[in-house]
């Protein structure tokens, strides 16, 4: 028998003072049975960065042809492609060939600097790509706030992200690895 999708809701509440953006967001959430804890926190994370109306979470693991989130306008032209994790070198470029901007949440550690070391020089030629690494204490801190019904906050300053509940507040620290 085939595993099912295990459903979580997120309300979220967002400051961003960076993109002057405040708004209000009641999210459904699948995980895919073959998806990690963390890794559906990345994709909520990489929607909170992002957070627009018109963004929507896309098939990502199921499907080749789509990311994990993606932003697309009135025509059907993809704006914004986001991967989250180590995705194929090839995929990214194709990405980057279809989307006005792609971007990839990268964590995991250690194995995100083996990773760019192995793609960084293939990757180079895109001008619309751009990698951000979590840090592992970063996306670890996340299971502290994972239920199957979330309610967060949600302040983006200067940089910083900070999220939080009832019950406790995570620091999102990233960094933006260089095709150069």
């Amino acid at each position: 028998m085939a595993h099912k999708a295990t459903i979580y809701k997120a309300a979220v509440s967002i400051a961003d003072m960076d993109r002057n953006y405040y708004a209000d967001h009641t999210l459904t959430l699948a995980q895919h049975p073959s998806e990690t804890e963390e890794r559906l926190m990345v994709r909520l994370l990489a929607f909170i960065l992002h957070a627009d109306e018109e963004l929507v979470f896309a098939k990502g693991l199921s499907s080749e042809d789509e990311p994990d989130l993606w932003h697309k306008d009135l025509t059907g032209d993809i704006d914004l492609w986001i991967d989250v994790g180590l995705p194929d070198e090839r995929r990214l470029r194709k990405a980057c060939g279809r989307a006005g901007q792609v971007i990839v949440y990268a964590y995991g550690g250690r194995s995100v600097d083996i990773w760019w070391q192995k793609n960084r020089k293939a990757l180079r030629r895109t001008d619309n790509l751009r990698v951000i690494n979590l840090a592992a204490d970063s996306t670890a801190g996340l299971a502290v706030l994972l239920n199957r019904t979330m309610q967060w906050q949600c302040t983006i300053e200067d940089g910083q992200l900070w999220l939080s509940d009832q019950n406790a507040r995570v620091e999102i620290v990233m960094e933006d690895l260089p095709l150069a």
